[in-house]
């Protein structure tokens, strides 16, 4: 009994002591790694949830996430009353609830609604969602305006400068803000208003105006631009990597509309004379798809309170290659950049390998004549890359080279590329012939004094490499082509333009080098198995072709009869004239680049033998690809698409920065980076 009133006297001192310090509430635990960075970075762009910083600032004013998302103004009201909320959680946490609000609306009902058509079109009910949806819009843009002018206050405006916040998570979650608001405010813009703010120098944003500044852009001040598009949210499948540069600013594409223009791929037997409408070749293609960056900002001495009160924004509209850095409220910023999405787009939108597949059987009427595509703005100062595929191939061949070629600062900043896209199915000399023509026309549009035309690299994939080598060369090879042709008639014209302009292989004097890969210079037996056979016959030339040289040579011969009366084998489809026992090859293995013109080889080696006799890439032996007095000489592990291999990309690059050396274009610096 006494043991019972003991413990009850013990129990009851026990639960008086609890209830006067209260229950124990804070335990400790080990959380996974992945949870603390994500509840320290995470934010409303990457769930549906209010990062931590907000929350924290949130709680001091006792307010819901909820109803501060959904009337961010009344909540802010809240946070001013508080003295101890310094400038940077405000107008951090500010920026956040707009962008989350706008995110909310985003996904109403009312702004999802797709009301399209005249007004006069439409019925009572639908001119009422109509409403309903350009008000939610209109809502939408607001939200995100307020984002901008909160999150550059963030960034610009407060006590502290930006860079006494490197490491601040919070600066790098504002910085997304900030970019996330401006890319879908001009994207929401231009979608309600149908492109209005491309066709007029500034728009409003309720009674907030917004002016377009092509300052640092001027290729486009005139230009007629179809659509702005945000690169946030391209998904490029086939793109190894996506080089970017981080930065201030937004990531877009500006894309220009498509240009549809007389003669093109009009096949034309004679470009070099002929007279183009508005006197340049159609098939020369200036970039569609350009990268562009766009950052939002006051006008300069701007004040704090002006920002928040409406004052104007400037959307400063800027070349990132010719811009690596933007200056704000008096400092210099790098500028953020993406590089690949413009060529990601170009290779996604003209699906180049299905036309290099469907031109080879002659059943793509949109690739009769070369095409070349030069893959940026065009700059003065920076050296040309000129890139030549080989068979039944297409510019997709040089994913990765021109990928990497965007990424590496060194190369991004004194190289543009230039691509050539041709029809495999034609006689190799007529490759050459009219590819030689489209690069220098190509050539002969630059400027006369630009750096550009001077000192250009070429570079070639297996028949490209072949052409290529024809195209720095300098040989007369008429003898040895009429000693085949035995037609009489054909005979009488081989002082004719049209064949003898094929025959009188000439260098382009604008390339100071070239790279060969992968390339059959003697041809291959690989083109005389029995299914390559097959193919080959299956291969016809284009009609286009044979109808404008039938028609060139004044005579009674049938068009059908065309090819028979004059090659004897000389004029044939683009595979049979890899083979190393065409008449192509053996009156063409002999023929070099030009004295002094430096050029190198990249071969594969599928085997692993390191014997000349046996080394081969499965395609291509050793010892067609090799080429005396190259400069260099670099055998890979791979098959015939060495290209896209690691290690012929790397010997690339160390050939082009050695281009650049030996012009005194550029000198190594002992950083990781070179």
């Amino acid at each position: 009994m006494l043991f019972t009133k003991y413990s009850f006297a013990t129990l009851s001192l026990l639960i008086g002591t609890m209830m006067m310090t209260g229950c124990q509430v804070v335990s400790v635990k080990q959380q996974a790694l992945n949870i603390t960075i994500a509840n320290e970075r995470d934010s409303i762009l990457t769930r549906d949830k209010l990062s931590e910083a907000s929350l924290n600032v949130l709680s001091m004013t006792g307010r819901e996430s909820k109803s501060c998302t959904d009337t961010p103004e009344s909540c802010l009201t809240d946070i001013k009353q508080i003295p101890q909320v310094p400038d940077e959680q405000f107008f951090s946490t500010a920026s956040e609830l707009y962008l989350a609000k706008a995110k909310l609306l985003e996904k109403s009902a009312s702004c999802k609604a797709k009301i399209k058509g005249d007004t006069d079109n439409l019925s009572p009910e639908q001119l009422a969602k109509r409403k309903l949806q350009d008000d939610c819009i209109d809502q939408e843009l607001d939200m995100l305006d307020q984002s901008i002018r909160y999150s550059y206050a963030y960034l610009f405006k407060t006590e502290r400068h930006p860079d006494q916040r490197i490491f601040d998570n919070r600066q790098v979650q504002v910085r997304d803000f900030y970019n996330q608001a401006s890319a879908k405010l001009l994207m929401l813009y231009s979608t309600r208003h149908e492109y209005a703010s491309q066709k007029s120098a500034s728009f409003m944003i309720g009674n907030k105006e917004y002016i377009k500044d092509f300052s640092d852009y001027p290729q486009l001040q005139n230009t007629k631009i179809e659509d702005f598009l945000s690169t946030y949210n391209l998904n490029f499948l086939g793109l190894r990597s996506i080089n970017r540069r981080d930065g201030f600013g937004s990531e877009f594409v500006t894309v220009l509309p498509e240009e549809k223009r007389p003669e093109e791929n009009k096949y034309i037997l004679d470009p070099l004379h002929h007279k183009f409408e508005n006197g340049r070749n159609p098939n020369i293609h200036s970039p569609r798809y350009l990268a562009t960056t766009i950052a939002i900002t006051p006008k300069p001495n701007t004040s704090l309170q002006d920002l928040f009160n409406g004052a104007p924004l400037l959307i400063k509209i800027i070349d990132p290659y010719q811009n690596d850095q933007m200056k704000v409220e008096d400092k210099s910023y790098p500028l953020a950049a993406n590089f690949s999405a413009p060529y990601g787009l170009w290779l996604a939108k003209n699906n180049l390998g299905r036309a290099a597949y469907l031109s080879l059987i002659d059943r793509d009427q949109q690739l009769i004549m070369p095409h070349l595509y030069m893959l940026e703005p065009y700059n003065p100062n920076k050296k040309v890359i000129v890139l030549v595929h080989g068979l039944a191939s297409s510019p997709e061949a040089w994913i990765r080279l021109t990928n990497d070629i965007m990424g590496d600062k060194v190369l991004r900043e004194h190289y543009q590329v230039w691509q050539v896209f041709y029809s495999t199915n034609m006689p190799m000399l007529e490759s050459r012939f009219q590819i030689y023509a489209i690069i220098n026309q190509s050539f002969d549009q630059l400027g006369k004094n630009d750096p550009a035309r001077e000192d250009s690299v070429l570079i070639g994939h297996s028949m490209g490499g072949v052409i290529g080598r024809l195209l720095v060369s300098d040989a007369d090879i008429s003898q040895q082509a009429f000693k085949i042709i035995k037609s009489r008639q054909i005979q009488s014209h081989r002082n004719d333009p049209v064949l003898y302009q094929r025959l009188q292989i000439n260098s382009i004097p604008n390339f100071d080098r070239a790279i060969f890969l992968a390339s059959p210079h003697r041809g291959t037996a690989f083109a005389d198995l029995w299914f390559t056979k097959v193919a080959r016959r299956i291969i016809k030339l284009p009609n286009a072709f044979i109808g404008a040289l039938a028609d060139s040579i004044q005579g009674d011969i049938p068009v059908k009869n065309i090819v028979k009366q004059i090659d004897n084998g000389l004029i044939q489809n683009g595979p049979s004239d890899l083979s190393y026992k065409s008449n192509f090859m053996k009156i063409t293995k002999d023929v070099m680049p030009k004295a002094g013109l430096p050029y190198h080889s990249i071969i594969g080696n599928n085997t692993n033998s390191t014997d000349p006799n046996i080394i081969t890439d499965g395609i291509v032996p050793y010892k067609s690809a090799h080429l005396n007095h190259a400069i260099s000489e670099k055998i890979v592990h791979g098959g015939h698409s060495i290209q896209e291999t690691p290690e012929a990309v790397l010997e690339l690059r160390r050939i082009l920065r050695q281009h650049l050396i030996e012009h005194h274009l550029y000198t190594p610096k002992n950083t990781a980076e070179d």
